[in-house]
């Protein structure tokens, strides 16, 4: 029973922690006023907890492998006690900094989560799980819609005591309903991070996290005061249309999660990077407050479909240290968030408008999609490769002018010579001197009517044993249709195989 409701009670205190990171960005036009802070104040106290809600994702998805989601999730609740407090009663913005420095408390509990969720489903549907378990994100948009609505009632710094009664009731739920027997990793942490930081899959699922995420993240904390201050909007419906733009990339993740399982993920990741360099282009132009949301809404759904694709392929590519590598990815993606909001704060001082940030945006994401086409050709290469290797059959790479380009292992293990003994030399050194030159020029008249040569022949190993074997020669062609490689597969015959007879070469077509 304890097992299968950690999906749920993990996803809502996700929800729950989300709720509390953006407290000071969804009453910051509350604060603004009462408080007169200044535009580069504002952008520094709305990116000030999007930092420790980066860093510390890396050391809680390892203490959660470590210790479990119940004791990092109730701990984390209890200390977001303090700062709540702490800012509810803030005079100044230096009190708002200092107090929302320690709400990445909220944001970095995501680690916890995507680190154990996983243990409890088979890997299928880890994309999907971890979609869902994003549906935390909402949080956010919960803050962002029902925040100033109840501080236009009893002000902001009441609002903001109220978020004391949700972290003690997540505390209890957590205490009382996790799971106490949940699977420990217990590899050192410095153990994990060798196993890891040469692989480069970890920096690019990294930096695609910091844009998908990253966008998320810095739109929602740059939305509201941004759609009041430049359209003129009412604060409550400025809220509100942070609201959906959050529910929407919120939808989107899960989505993303079940794409990811059904779909190579590389792909989706394509279709979401594409979106976000057009879009990115659309709002540099400082279109309309109706085309301005049309492309909000669009970096949404991308943003929200990257985010779901992206921890599908975390223990897809690192299942043995997803702990550690989910920080580090995630901590990427919340550092995404942090930026770009102080980015834009300096740009529209230096040019008076937001372009060039825009700009920005669209061009990470096409270098990012260039990357992804990247390793989506590496790896059908890699797969090509790992099957190759794989193979029980004996197999030899030749160009058009007969050098050796690669063998696999099992063809060392027939002939007795190593890949770096023949790469680069003529398979001739496999001759046994059995056949005539007739048989070969034969073979090769064949092979360029065909594109085909199948037969039996007598080769000799690097230990000088002559031996029988069943060749396959095929013609390996580009796409314009010229012969680019030579494939031979070969197995050797047995004593059992080899018919009674003369021991000469039959060959077929």
């Amino acid at each position: 029973m304890v097992r299968k409701i950690q999906l749920p009670l993990q996803t809502f205190s996700l929800v729950a922690g989300f709720m509390v990171w953006v407290i000071l960005s969804s009453l910051m036009p509350f604060m603004k006023e009462e408080l007169q802070l200044s535009a580069g104040q504002i952008a520094w106290i709305t990116a000030i907890p999007v930092l420790l809600g980066s860093l510390l994702r890396i050391p809680i998805g390892y203490y959660t492998n470590r210790f479990g989601a119940r004791l990092l999730f109730t701990v984390s609740f209890l200390l977001l006690l303090v700062p709540v407090y702490y800012i509810s009663e803030a005079r100044s913005a230096a009190d708002l900094m200092i107090g929302g420095f320690f709400l990445g408390i909220g944001g970095a509990i995501f680690s916890v989560g995507v680190t154990s969720l996983p243990k409890y489903y088979p890997k299928e549907k880890h994309g999907f799980v971890n979609g869902i378990y994003g549906v935390g994100n909402a949080g956010t948009a919960l803050s962002t819609f029902f925040a100033p609505i109840v501080a236009k009632q009893i002000g902001w710094s009441g609002t903001v005591k109220l978020y004391l009664g949700l972290l003690v009731l997540f505390a209890l739920l957590n205490f009382v309903w996790g799971d106490r027997k949940e699977t420990r990793v217990k590899t050192p942490v410095m153990e994990q991070i060798k196993g890891v930081y040469r692989n480069e899959k970890l920096w690019f699922l990294s930096l695609f996290y910091f844009i998908t995420f990253g966008s998320f993240v810095a739109f929602t904390v740059y939305l509201p005061n941004f759609l009041v201050s430049s359209f003129g909007l009412d604060k409550i419906d400025a809220g509100m249309r942070t609201a959906g733009f959050i529910a929407l990339a919120t939808i989107a993740r899960p989505l993303g999660g079940w794409l990811g399982d059904r779909f190579n993920a590389l792909k989706v990741l394509m279709v979401v990077f594409a979106g976000l360099s057009l879009f990115g282009v659309v709002l540099s132009f400082s279109p309309s407050l109706q085309l301005y949301s049309i492309g909000c809404l669009a970096i949404a759904v991308c943003a929200g479909i990257g985010n779901g694709t992206i921890f599908k392929m975390v223990p897809y590519y690192f299942s043995k240290q997803a702990g550690i590598v989910n920080g580090i990815v995630s901590a990427m993606g919340g550092l995404g968030g942090f930026f770009p909001p102080l980015i834009l704060s300096l740009l529209f001082s230096l040019t008076g408008h937001y372009a060039i940030g825009f700009m920005a945006l669209s061009e990470v994401a096409l270098a990012s999609l260039i990357l992804v086409f990247w390793m989506y050709y590496q790896e059908k290469m890699q797969l090509a490769k790992t099957i190759v290797d794989n193979t029980g059959e004996a197999i030899v790479i030749t160009d058009t002018k007969g050098i050796i380009r690669d063998v696999n292992p099992a063809f060392s293990a027939v002939t007795g010579y190593e890949r770096h003994e023949v790469v680069g030399k003529n398979p001739k050194l496999l001759k046994s001197g059995m056949q005539e030159p007739g048989f070969y020029q034969q073979m090769w008249q064949q092979i360029a009517a065909t594109g085909f040569w199948q037969g039996e022949i007598w080769n000799r190993r690097k230990s000088g044993e002559v031996y029988r074997q069943w060749l396959t020669i095929s013609s390996i062609r580009d796409e314009a249709g010229d012969v680019q490689y030579y494939a031979g597969m070969f197995t050797e015959l047995t004593p059992q195989q080899l018919q009674p007879g003369n021991p000469a070469v039959s060959a077929t077509s």
